[in-house]
């Protein structure tokens, strides 16, 4: 029986689907339609799409067992984030596969632009040879002006092949500093002053809130008289209508569109305009941007459902860049210390402190703190909290989290650190680090200093410091079959008291924790068990 179940509701190439098939998974392709798609969520563990259909929060609710989009494209348009951060469901994208065909499709529309191909190819095959050879005069790119608005992948793509043919390239992108930009000869400008200078403008910017109806009539009237816009970012950047007005009167010498508001785009009133080029949606449609990102979806996929990896995940608290590999171990030893916090309170935890301190925990202040979050409520949730939704599901569980600083633990190079405040005032701290930055070890719990290995069966007991309790716990431990792997005992004063951990074979037959909490010596005394 197949481990997971993937539906399909786009084209993937045959080597991807190989891919899928060769790692045992069984794949569902349906046309991508909402009914088709609704469907196929019933069972499916995750979904491979395009934007062809929008992800909504009724569509999630009929994906009981989904736990991955993945999303073909950077466009993230059309799905739920926020439904599915609160679900639990990975959201992943697959940014820059595409960015060569796409660069190079502008760099084609462009170039049929300032040479009117569309014009001259269709006077010939009509039967005409040069019948107005002025009228079909195009411009040069050399010496010409490019404004791209959106440095990415794309458009630092294009700004490369732009440059080789002999244009001033200019760029805006508020969120792209100068260090950023790959080649020094790509000037950052304010966006006033590019659409005033800029013969040709590319767009290249996300579909979000912000960049929606961003290409106005107020925005296209400041563009420079005769300059040619081109979009191959998203439909909705660009105010058709108002584009068409501008194209018509004359103050845009013309335009250039991959995608549109409506696709398809039957009622666009740019098609059939005679100075506007325009293209089916096909800017990443090239044989080898189709099989790279069908690749890189199937494997991202995989390594997300087997938890192996999380690149391009958007909506988990992973920087771009993060070394999943290297973090794993520390995320590991967060969640243990998280089950353990929960093992440990006696009453509702109400607040979190965390402090990470070292080297090798630089930079991984959200990603610890999720997992620690997941390890506390993963005994009381289940399966239902993972690292996408933990902090939402805490915070409507009346937990806040802080980060904290000159925790008083111990002196390591590298140490998690988790302080918890109990609804009835109680403080607990534990303190964790890694062995040889692979096997987690707890080293401090309260003011008690500790070393033990976090997995397992354990028995962590509270008791006075008296001789003879070794044996009767011992005693107590083999008269009902029990084998103590290992004993850890730590005091924070002679004669005062001592925490001890246990680490069983087995778990405790019933009624044995019972005798136990009955001792005269015990506290208390909690069993747990970590994977």
């Amino acid at each position: 029986m197949s481990e997971f179940e993937i539906l399909v509701a786009t084209d993937l190439t045959e080597k991807s689907l190989s891919l899928l098939n060769d790692n045992g998974i069984k794949v569902n392709i349906v046309t991508p339609t909402v009914q088709h798609v609704r469907e196929g969520l019933k069972s499916a563990h995750a979904l491979i799409a395009r934007d062809d259909v929008p992800v909504d929060a009724p569509l999630l609710e009929n994906a009981p067992k989904l736990r991955v989009i993945g999303r073909i494209g950077a466009n993230l348009s059309g799905i739920d984030v926020e439904c599915a951060t609160s679900r639990g469901i990975i959201v992943m994208n697959t940014p820059g596969a595409n960015a060569i065909a796409a660069g190079e499709h502008t760099l084609a529309l462009m170039l049929a632009l300032s040479r009117r191909l569309v014009t001259a190819h269709n006077s010939l095959r009509d039967g005409y040879w040069l019948l107005d050879r002025k009228r079909q005069a195009g411009t040069q790119l050399h010496g010409k002006t490019l404004g791209l608005i959106g440095a990415g992948r794309v458009g630092q793509t294009v700004a490369h092949r732009a440059l080789s043919f002999g244009m001033t390239v200019l760029a805006y992108d508020p969120y792209v500093a100068e260090d950023q930009i790959s080649d020094s000869r790509v000037l950052l400008v304010g966006l006033r002053e590019l659409l005033q200078k800029s013969d040709f403008v590319s767009i290249h910017v996300p579909a979000t809130s912000e960049t929606r109806g961003m290409f106005d009539e107020t925005l296209i009237r400041q563009m420079k008289p005769g300059a040619r816009l081109i979009n191959t970012a998203h439909g909705s950047v660009v105010d058709e209508d108002a584009l068409a007005r501008a194209l018509k009167d004359g103050h845009l010498a013309g335009a250039a569109v991959d995608v549109y508001r409506e696709e398809p785009p039957y009622n666009s009133p740019l098609i059939g305009l005679e100075n506007v080029i325009h293209t089916p949606h096909i800017g990443d449609n090239t044989v080898e941007a189709t099989e790279d990102v069908s690749l890189q979806i199937v494997r991202q996929v995989l390594d997300a459902l087997r938890g192996v990896d999380y690149r391009n995940v958007v909506n988990l608290p992973f920087v771009a860049g993060l070394d999943y590999e290297s973090t794993l171990p520390y995320m590991d030893l967060a969640e243990r210390m998280g089950g353990l916090l929960h093992t440990l309170a006696r009453s509702p935890i109400r607040r979190i402190a965390v402090e990470y301190r070292g080297t090798e925990t630089t930079g991984l202040i959200k990603p610890l703190t999720v997992a620690l979050l997941k390890g506390m409520l993963a005994p009381v949730l289940g399966e239902q909290v993972n690292y996408i939704n933990a902090p939402i599901l805490a915070s409507e569980r009346g937990i806040q989290v802080t980060q904290a600083k000159g925790l008083k633990t111990g002196d390591y190079a590298n140490i998690v650190t988790a302080q918890v405040t109990l609804e009835d005032g109680e403080v607990i701290t534990i303190a964790g680090t890694l062995l040889d930055r692979r096997e987690p070890h707890i080293v401090q719990i309260n003011n008690y200093r500790m070393n033990f290995v976090p997995r397992g069966h354990l028995l962590i007991m509270g008791s006075y410091d008296q001789p003879g309790v070794i044996g009767k716990v011992g005693t107590l431990m083999a008269t009902n079959g029990v084998n103590i792997a290992s004993w850890q005992t730590g005091r924070a004063t002679p004669g005062g008291h001592t925490l001890t951990v246990l680490t069983l074979d087995e778990p405790l037959p019933e009624g044995v924790l019972d005798a136990l909490r009955a001792q005269d010596f015990v506290r208390h005394a909690h069993e747990t068990a970590l994977p």
